[in-house]
């Protein structure tokens, strides 16, 4: 059976070719164009994945992937928001977006985005070893994707667990943002305030007090780094 794909944007015209570059790339594609109609389309029938268009009548996008983000099967979002609205696009990504365009954008490099976020989220590619990461009761398994912290398992997005996963793959060792940006959301050009809110939102999600963070430490004029808690 194909993925499915539900599109939600008002503009026809941008709809039209987002609908039809996903169909062409094999995926089933629905297409609503408000935010009500979204939320009540995810609760008759979850797709794989939805595209949510920041500007929508009525319920706005970052509201729908709000109430999104309050259903436990995590449905990833990839945010379409206006060129240059970096206030729209933070807040997306605070808000649990797991990728995001600026129109104008590609229809083509949608397509990747999604594909890219699609494969992540079905777990470790063919071939892959499943890693058991553990650290000061924290543990991340990246065979089933599943993270707790002291027994408790965590409601992490996509790309917040990959970049703990990584993260935790190596410690003690300071990244770069660009380096992040490029080695878990495989970008080699791109906003590196994503990585910014995705480690504050990793912050609220794993540390005693996020404010004074002990797992990962920013690193002045560096980047991050994971600390092991264990020592």
């Amino acid at each position: 059976m194909p993925q499915r794909v539900l599109v939600v944007d008002d503009d026809r015209t941008v709809s039209d070719v987002v609908c039809r570059y996903l169909e062409h790339a094999g995926y089933q594609v629905d297409h609503v164009s408000d935010g009500a109609a979204a939320l009540a389309a995810v609760a008759a029938a979850p797709p794989q994945l939805v595209v949510l268009d920041v500007m929508l009548p009525g319920v706005d996008g970052l509201e729908v992937c709000r109430r999104l983000r309050e259903r436990p099967d995590g449905v990833p979002i990839v945010m379409l928001t206006a060129r240059g609205d970096e206030a729209d696009r933070i807040l997306g990504l605070q808000l649990g977006a797991d990728d995001y365009l600026s129109k104008p954008f590609s229809p083509r490099e949608l397509v990747l985005r999604v594909r890219s976020v699609l494969r992540r989220a079905g777990g470790e590619p063919a071939g892959a070893v499943a890693e058991v990461l553990t650290d000061g009761g924290l543990t991340v398994e990246t065979g089933p994707r599943v993270a707790r912290l002291h027994g408790r398992e965590l409601a992490l997005t996509l790309r917040e667990f990959d970049l703990l996963a990584h993260l935790m793959r190596h410690p003690a060792r300071a990244f770069r943002r660009a380096e992040l940006l490029e080695r878990v959301w495989g970008w080699s050009f791109g906003d590196q305030s994503t990585v910014t809110v995705h480690v504050r939102r990793l912050r609220e999600k794993i540390e005693d007090d996020p404010a004074d963070p002990r797992r990962i430490v920013t690193v002045w004029g560096v980047g991050y780094r994971y600390e092991p808690v264990d020592g």
